[in-house]
Parts: C-alpha cells; sequence; structure tokens
C-alpha cells in the first residue's frame, strides 16, 4: 500500500490553550496511538491534504524533528462544523506483526454485458472492511463486472483474497446491474402489447367457436 509521510513536532504541552495555539499558527495537534504510550505532535494543516482529501487508502509514516519516525493509519479525525478546517487527528501505529483493519476502496473493472444491454450498474459499497497484515494491505479490492447480467449481483465472496480478509456477511452486495427506467417503461410497454394480442386471439377463437356453433344448429 502507498504510504504518505507527515512530518511531525513534539508537542511540550498538550492543554486546549496550546491546541488553540496551534491551530492559529496552521498546525493540527495530533496524537498517534498504539505503541507503549500515546505520542503527541503537531503537524502542518497541508500536510494532510493528500491523506484527507482523497478517495485513496494510504499508510501514514510520521517523521519527528527528533529522528524517530513511526507507521500508522489515519483512526480519527475531527472538523471544525462551521469552516470545515482540521481541528484533531488520530493516528494508530502499525507493527508489521499484527493485524490492523482498514477500509479499502472498491476498484470497478470490466465491462457489464447488463450495462451494455440497457441496465444500469449500482455500486451499494465503495469501500469494503479489510483485515490484514500491514504488508498485506491492498491499495484496492478490483471488482470485475464483465459477467453481470441485468438482475445480476456481485457478492463479496466473489472478490476473497488469501492475503487479507473482509469483515462483511457472504451476503454482502458490492454491486449489481439493475433494469433502467427506460427498459423497465419498454419491458412494460411490451408485455401489454402481448397481453393485448392474447386477449385479441383469444377473442377471434371463441368468436369462431361460436360461429362454428351456430353454424351446426
Amino acid at each position: 500500500m502507498k504510504s504518505i509521510t507527515i512530518n511531525g513536532s513534539q508537542r511540550e504541552s498538550v492543554g486546549k490553550k496550546d491546541s488553540k495555539a496551534l491551530r492559529n499558527a496552521g498546525q493540527v495537534p495530533c496524537v498517534l496511538y498504539g505503541g507503549d504510550k500515546p505520542v503527541h505532535f503537531s503537524a502542518p494543516e497541508l500536510a494532510f491534504s493528500k491523506l484527507v482529501y482523497t478517495p485513496n487508502a494510504h499508510t501514514v509514516v510520521i517523521a519527528m524533528e527528533n529522528g524517530k519516525s513511526f507507521n500508522a493509519i489515519l483512526q480519527d479525525i475531527q472538523f471544525h462544523p462551521v469552516t470545515d478546517k482540521i481541528l484533531h487527528v488520530d493516528f494508530y501505529q502499525l507493527f508489521e506483526d499484527k493485524e490492523i483493519t482498514m477500509e479499502i476502496p472498491v476498484h470497478i473493472i470490466g465491462t457489464s454485458k447488463g450495462v451494455l444491454n440497457g441496465g444500469v450498474l449500482r455500486r451499494n459499497l465503495r469501500k469494503l472492511k479489510v483485515k490484514a497484515l500491514p504488508s498485506n494491505l491492498p491499495d484496492f479490492v478490483e471488482a470485475d463486472i464483465t459477467p453481470l447480467r441485468i438482475g445480476s449481483k456481485l457478492y463479496i465472496t466473489t472478490l476473497k483474497n488469501p492475503d487479507y480478509k473482509f469483515l462483511h456477511p457472504d451476503n454482502t452486495v458490492v454491486c449489481q446491474v439493475r433494469r433502467s427506467r427506460a427498459s423497465v417503461a419498454e419491458f412494460e410497454e411490451e408485455e401489454e402489447e402481448a397481453a393485448a394480442e392474447a386477449a385479441a386471439e383469444a377473442a377471434g377463437e371463441e368468436a369462431t367457436t361460436e360461429a362454428t356453433s351456430e353454424g351446426q344448429e
């Protein structure tokens, strides 16, 4: 999985006044959990743009001024309710021998037969919860929709991989091809025409039968 480096500065104090002063200076208060003890640091708000404002999944290398570095993932982020400025970020430290859980984006590949025939692709899940060792985390999960016809569903069991496991039930639908409104209207119109033709044929047969009966009398 691709990694983003964030340069951090150790925080000497962690009070509310200190946090406010950091934000006013364009810095974001951060905490790294998962190790022997939490690591409090700050980083420039601009450093988070490639990590936060993207649909892709990334791990993070936190490079401290004292030369230490930590591998981590983004655990939680708080935004200002009005300005959307980043207020606080929590990270979780990674260890190569410990599995972690991340949300991984789903990449659709192929062209569905159902879509080519007028169906509409519906993406039920754009991200999937994956559990794996850090080295086995994928950048994305590929979902091939080529075999899907109208009415078909792609279940998560189709995407199984030995390097990681999904934290979703086996009956989870990742995407499906549904009949479009246009094709539904066309289908209903065809049904109505077929029903009308069948009714006309039935009426004709009934009339022929009655005429035959009258002739015999």
